[in-house]
This record gives structure tokens, sequence and C-alpha cells, in this order.
């Protein structure tokens, strides 16, 4: 058996492990042309503020590889020949497959004004594009970061982290308004100013000016100007579909894939974020970006391509960021809804079918330790901490496993309850029910 994976990413890589536990003697084969290979692309935040090196970027080291027993194959595949079992290589021989996973992930979606093209210019979506960056930081320079989501803001303090001059450009009245609530927006943006940045409000990027190629300066849709020597963004992610277009499969805004992460070709399978992946608990097929359920994607897929029948089941989303220094957890569906600014952006953010909740509380004690959690009828729906963490682990499984909270729920209701010390001393009886 011939196992072809398509990608470099945490999806394609938790199934060559998945396959191999399954299958000691199949020849798997990973094919990207990512001349990196696999490494953590929640990382490159850490990586652009020196916090940590490349090399801090591999989880895996050679004897990890060697274990697993896989061919890597730094190629670009130009077509899919489903009906021959075959991906056609540029310059080479095809490769043929018995069974194949689609794990090309997604890719930043350009800026689309003029001045777009100019040195200068620069996105976050891999490694390569983290050097470039960092090639270009220089301290004393300035620098214009243009989205509404975590990775610009992870844009915005590596290039603080340089000594650069930042200005942030944002679509509305706030920080990511779709997630965040208004204190804790107010309270990212300033941290940011406490740390030099300046926030511009209600601003769209209208132009990029340059001089004899380089980024020279930038003009808003309102007329105002600001010279800059770099322009970084953030403005959403696309899945990679090119690959798949006019070749049998099944495609909406992702590749469609069931439950067992098969396309409606039985021998190819997608995962991670060019995936739309078909959840049984609510009937729908959502794109995910988070890293997390890429990889369980990606782990589920090896299975079933192994012959070892498994059902992915989408779990509450849960993302653990920083946001302007403040470690910050996000679970469930916390947002009151999609909007232009957010769809989609940065691998941050997880696309959700939000709830509304019956009521949202909220308890804060200095500006590092707030949290806030929606309320249903019954159950959590959502939560969000910033600064102290103690309760998130608690919170993702009280969420996730739809703990019943009505002992506790009209006290959580009362103004000014203490909610941490109530959920703390809640979970301290639940967890015994459950295994955790």
């Amino acid at each position: 058996m011939r196992y072809v994976i398509i990608g470099a990413g945490v999806a394609g890589f938790a199934a060559v492990e998945s396959i191999r536990s399954v299958d000691k003697t199949g020849e798997i084969i990973m094919v990207s042309d990512d001349p990196h290979g696999f490494y953590s692309r929640p990382g490159l935040a850490y990586y652009l503020t020196g916090e940590i090196d490349d090399k801090a970027l591999y989880s895996r080291t050679k004897d990890d590889y060697k274990e697993l027993n896989f061919s890597f194959l730094k190629e670009r595949i130009t077509r899919i020949v489903p009906e021959q079992h075959k991906l056609e290589i540029e310059g080479k021989p095809a490769i043929v497959y018995d069974k194949l996973l689609i794990a090309v992930g997604a890719r930043a979606i350009p800026l689309n004004v003029p001045g777009a093209k100019l040195e200068g210019v620069f996105k976050l979506d891999h490694l390569t594009d983290a050097n470039n960056i960092l090639k270009w930081a220089k301290r004393g320079r300035t620098a214009v970061v243009v989205g509404g989501g975590i990775t610009a803001l992870e844009l915005t303090e590596a290039l603080l982290a340089h000594g650069m001059n930042v200005h942030y450009l944002l679509r509305g009245d706030r920080y990511w308004s779709s997630v965040l609530d208004k204190r804790e927006s107010l309270v990212v943006e300033g941290h940011l100013q406490e740390e030099g940045v300046t926030l511009h409000h209600h601003s769209d990027l209208a132009e990029i000016v340059g001089k004899s190629g380089r980024v020279a300066g930038i003009r808003t849709a309102d007329g105002h100007t600001i010279k800059c020597d770099m322009v970084a963004y953030a403005v959403g992610i696309v899945p990679r579909l090119d690959l798949v277009q006019g070749i049998g499969l099944n495609v909406e805004r992702g590749i469609l894939a069931d439950e067992h992460l098969q396309t409606n070709d039985p021998d190819i399978f997608a995962a991670g974020d060019v995936a739309q992946v078909y959840d049984p608990l609510t009937g729908h097929s959502v794109l995910d970006s988070l890293w997390n359920p890429a990889r369980e994607q990606g782990h589920v897929a090896g299975l079933n391509m192994a012959g070892r029948k498994s059902t992915y089941l989408k779990s509450a989303p849960f993302n653990v960021t920083r946001l302007a220094g403040l470690t910050t957890t996000i679970i469930g569906a916390v947002g009151r809804g999609r909007d232009e600014d957010v769809v989609g952006i940065a691998r941050g953010d997880s696309e959700t079918w939000r709830e509304l909740p019956e009521a949202i509380v909220a308890q804060s004690g200095l500006d590092v330790n707030h949290i806030r959690l929606l309320i249903g009828d019954k159950h959590l729906i959502g939560a969000v901490l910033m600064g102290d963490q103690k309760l998130s682990f608690p919170l993702q499984k009280m969420i996730a496993n739809s703990a019943d909270i009505s002992p506790i729920r009209d006290s959580l209701m009362q103004p000014d309850a203490p909610i941490a010390d109530l959920i703390a001393d809640f979970w301290m009886g639940w967890r015994k029910n459950i295994a955790v």
C-alpha cells in the first residue's frame, strides 16, 4: 500500500503518525514545495519577536522521522489525476498512490490595493515570510500593520520587538470586536499604546505609495497619509484549492469531507485548513483554521486511510494565544457572529456555529486578570480568560462536556458575583463525575 500526503503541515504529519500506528510496512510519501518541511506555524509569532530561535520551531528530531519511516519529497505537484491514481510533478516522473491525503492548508488573502506588489509589503504565511520580515525590520524604521485579528497583532508585536515605529490600522472602532467585548478590546489596545503603537480606528487602506519600487508610505480611504518603510498585513486566509479545481472532488469553500475525512472519491482524503469537514453533531460542514483541529483531522484521516474506521468529532473551539502580551484563552462560542473584518482571519480564529447565550457575565480584577462567561439555559457556551489561566482547563472541559451548571447559574448571574470562585468550587465537585 502506498500512501501519499500532499502538504507538510500538522495535519499531514499527524496522518503519517496514525498511518504508521496501523500499517507498519506500507510506503508513506509526503510531498511539499515548502523547503522547511514540518514546523510549528503558531510558533512563528515567537520566532519573529526573538523569543525562540528557528530550531525551536521543529518539534521532531531526525530519530523521530527515522522511526516513522516515510519519505519527504520537496516537489511542486502540478496536477492530481484521480482516475489514474497519480500526481503529476513539475519536471519529474508522476507519483502513483493507493490512498491520498490533501493537506495543503490555506494561504493569506493578498492585499487588493494599488502598490501591494511593492518591495517592503509582507504577509505571514510560513517560515520564509517570517525570515523575509526579519531581514526587512530595522530599528528606527516605520511600519504600518493592516488587519483585524490575531496574526495582525502578532505582526505588530514582532515589529515593535525589533525597534520599529508601528502604526496599526483598524477598520472598526475597536480591536477584534467580533470576538472580544469592549473592555477586552480596550485592555489590548491600552497595552499596545503603552508599548508605543499608534492606533488608527475606522481606517481602511486605500493605497501603498512607493518610491524606486519600495514602500514609502500609505494612504487611507479618508485621505490620511503615513510615511513608512514597510507594510505588513493579515486580512484573512482562504483554503488552497488550486490543485483540486476540475478533478471531480466536491468543493464549496474548502474540499468537502465527511466525518471520516473522506471526500467523494473513496481513495482521496482531506484534512486541515483546506478541508470543509462534516460535523455530525451540528449537521454542517465547516472550515477550521486552528492548529489542534488540523492535527486531530490529520490523525483521523490517517487511521481511515490505513483501514481503521475512525470518526472525527469537532470539539468546542479552544485557542490559547497572546494579545498584546496578555495570555488569552478563548473557548467555545464567544462572539456575536461573523463580520467582514474577521472572517477567516489568521490562525487564531476558529469558525464556529455560534449560539446566542441567555446571559453574559464577567469579572475583572487587575487589567491582566479577567474572565467572561457566556451562559446558556443550563450550560456554559463560551469563555474568555485574560491573564490568570488557572480556570482555563476546567472551563474547557466544562464547555466541551456540556456541564449542567444549573446549581450555580443563579449565583453566577448576581451582580458582582465572584465568578472565578464559583467556577472553581463547582469544578472540584463536577470533575469527580467525569474522566478528565
